[in-house]
């Protein structure tokens, strides 16, 4: 999987979030986007998912040395958000099944054992709408980094995650993430210490001059 960002920029009315962000990520690497708040961290992340469209310049996809339309990268990603939305009118097995019916699971897992998988089997069929904001984010997670796609997009995944919710997100990316594109947006440490490289987007705060800045390496990682 390989995705390139053309100087790119975003702005909300009349406010540039960034400008001129000419950037390329490919499998199976993993990157961390850093910048303070407001620099426009999950804004990037959710241009990169094609939720969102830029307001200059554009961004490519490839799957297999194949061009992969915009249109068509939905069963290619996963994507996990603190805001994004889930059915929680579902309980959490209605909500698996109906999200793993587009998407496959990392070696074919079915619903239950993921269930098992997170700690949630005591509330395998209980809505959603009654889950705390921990266990919301569980399910978050696992319907991203379960799902069999090249391409795996986390912003703040340890968002209200207790000590062991962020050591099970830990053991889950060790475990199911190998040959994945994986990008974080994140200034935790904790939700960003496997990647191997690093973004600043404050180096793309309201640029007036395109700017190509390479990722650098995180000294840290072993």
């Amino acid at each position: 999987m390989k995705i390139s960002l053309n100087d790119i920029g975003k702005k909300f009315q009349r406010h540039w979030i960034f400008q001129n962000i000419t950037l390329h990520f490919e499998s199976p690497k993993s990157y961390a986007i850093l910048g303070s708040n407001g620099s426009g961290k999950s804004t990037l992340l959710r241009l990169i998912a094609g939720i969102h469209n830029p307001s200059n310049g554009n961004i490519s996809y490839s799957f297999d040395n194949q061009t992969c339309p915009r249109e068509q990268l939905f069963p290619h990603l996963a994507y996990a958000a603190p805001g994004m939305e889930i059915i929680e009118e579902l309980t959490l097995t209605e909500f698996l099944d109906f999200h793993f019916s587009f998407k496959k699971t990392q070696g074919g897992l079915n619903t239950k054992e993921i269930i098992s998988i997170i700690g949630l089997n005591n509330s395998a069929h209980k809505p959603i709408a009654d889950f705390s904001s921990g266990m919301k984010q569980r399910v978050k997670l696992a319907q991203a980094i379960f799902a069999d796609t090249p391409l795996l997009l986390l912003d703040e995944p340890c968002s209200n995650l207790d000590e062991a919710g962020v050591q099970q997100y830990a053991d889950w990316i060790k475990t199911k993430t190998k040959g994945r594109l994986v990008i974080v947006a994140s200034n935790d440490e904790r939700e960003y210490s496997f990647c191997n490289e690093t973004i600043h987007l404050n180096q793309f705060k309201n640029l007036k001059q395109s700017v190509n800045i390479q990722a650098q390496n995180i000294s840290h990682v072993h």
